[in-house]
């Protein structure tokens, strides 16, 4: 802020774009570069410009025939997404499937698939819980359960 002077303004946008250039030109690669830029953005909004331009030609010219074929094409349109849709529930099914019968027989074969470690973790989880159950049954319901096995199976 000291280094202003109370009357200069700094140039903003465009001019400051100018103020650079002035103080350290472009060699030619660089105005090379700038002129690619310009040529083949100046070819993409024209494009751009002709796309458009024809599809609004073509949805005035065909809104009439689509009006007057919409009967038809509803109940074609509500048949092919249908069709599309079981089609891609089909094959991701199979390919889901498929992808868990790999990975289970990979893991059954002793194999280390991704989240293995997940399931071996969960399986000793569940047998330490099962064995805690066990002890806590055996202390505390020790006698009333020996009883009641031996009435629900008798021959055992």
């Amino acid at each position: 802020m000291a280094d202003r002077q109370p009357g200069l303004r700094r140039p903003g946008g465009a001019a400051a774009v100018f103020e650079r250039l002035r103080q350290r030109p472009l060699n030619s690669s660089q105005i090379l570069g700038f002129l690619t830029l310009a040529v083949s953005g100046g070819i993409l909004l024209l494009l751009t410009g002709l796309t458009l331009t024809a599809a609004v030609v073509g949805l005035i010219f065909f809104s009439p025939l689509l009006l007057l074929s919409s009967p038809l094409w509803v109940p074609v349109a509500a048949l092919t997404f249908t069709a599309a849709a079981l089609l891609l529930l089909t094959c991701g099914s199979g390919v889901a499937t498929l992808a868990a019968a790999s990975w289970a027989y990979k893991y059954m074969k002793g194999g280390r698939p991704p989240g293995s470690e997940r399931i071996d973790f969960a399986r000793s989880r569940i047998a330490d819980t099962a064995g805690h159950v066990k002890e806590y049954a055996r202390e505390h319901y020790g006698g009333y359960l020996r009883g009641r096995v031996k009435d629900a199976a008798p021959g055992a």
